[in-house]
């Protein structure tokens, strides 16, 4: 993405100096995975159970001036890519005669305290529709590239995108309905609902790098990079890799699949209307 040089956006609360204490999350590569798969990519804090402190890990972490400027480096892209987001979807929320009211990034390192709870890096980026804040922990760029094996700034770009997905979500009432009916259906049947979520900010990422790239900042292989991503992040693609085999009712964001195709119908049509995954029949 042609990102240097640009706009960055003015909604950002860089907390990233700042210490949270002692806290540590889940319960070594266990707890990690079972907080990627709960939250990776637009899930809840609130739902998680932090069940472990270890009082003797340091609340920040100390890095070295090579590491520090790369995480500047990392914060200054999230920075412009919040800023392209808001560009489209005040001009989409515009043209609907509606204001776009604009969240705020936060950008943390180890763990944040957020309006839906307390989080840890190992969570990933979250969206909470509690205070209509990002959560981003920089160092997940790595993650993406070393762990889920899908490099390249637009990889990341994609996940921004994806949670300011949910908040555009949340704006439109979405949030607040699947919120309501969660109070009133099973585990397995939330689950269904959780990932036409989750697919719909998929394609709303979609939607967003339709417009970005008829801003001519999108470059070869971008859309590649994004599309990687997804398929990396897949729910089956993470149950066969941490257990070896796949629970579909315990799905919460979509199959690779699903998730290359929703973000990638969102780009190729760049059509609000056609994002309507909770009337796909192909999902229930």
């Amino acid at each position: 993405m042609l990102w240097k040089g640009r706009r960055q956006s003015d909604n950002v609360d860089d907390r990233r100096g700042m210490s949270t204490g002692g806290l540590a999350v889940g319960g070594g590569v266990i707890g990690v995975i079972i907080l990627v798969l709960n939250l990776l990519l637009g899930g809840d804090p609130s739902n998680v159970n932090i069940t472990e402190l270890l009082p003797g890990q340091q609340g920040s972490t100390q890095l070295s001036p090579a590491e520090e400027a790369a995480d500047n480096e990392r914060a200054e892209f999230v920075k412009v890519t919040l800023a392209e987001t808001e560009d489209v979807w005040n001009k989409i929320f515009r043209e609907a005669g509606r204001a776009y009211p604009e969240p705020t990034l936060v950008l943390f390192r180890n763990t944040v305290q957020s309006g839906c709870g307390t989080a840890g890096a190992s969570s990933g980026p979250f969206y909470c529709p509690g205070d209509n804040k990002l959560y981003i922990d920089l160092s997940f760029y790595e993650e993406l590239q070393n762990r889920f094996k899908a490099p390249g700034d637009f990889a990341m770009a994609y996940v921004v995108a994806h949670e300011v997905g949910h908040h555009v979500q949340t704006v439109l009432g979405t949030s607040a309905k699947l919120a309501r009916a969660r109070q009133q259906m099973s585990e397995k049947e939330y689950n269904k609902l959780s990932v036409k979520m989750e697919l719909q900010a998929d394609f709303l990422a979609g939607v967003w790098a339709h417009y970005a790239n008829q801003k001519k900042i999108l470059e070869s292989g971008d859309i590649e990079e994004a599309l990687t991503a997804a398929n990396a992040i897949g729910d089956d693609r993470l149950q066969k890799e941490s257990m070896g085999r796949t629970i579909p009712d315990a799905f919460t964001h979509g199959t690779s699949a699903q998730r290359m195709y929703w973000f990638k119908k969102g780009f190729e049509t760049g059509d609000m209307s056609q994002g309507d995954t909770f009337s796909d029949p192909s999902l229930n």
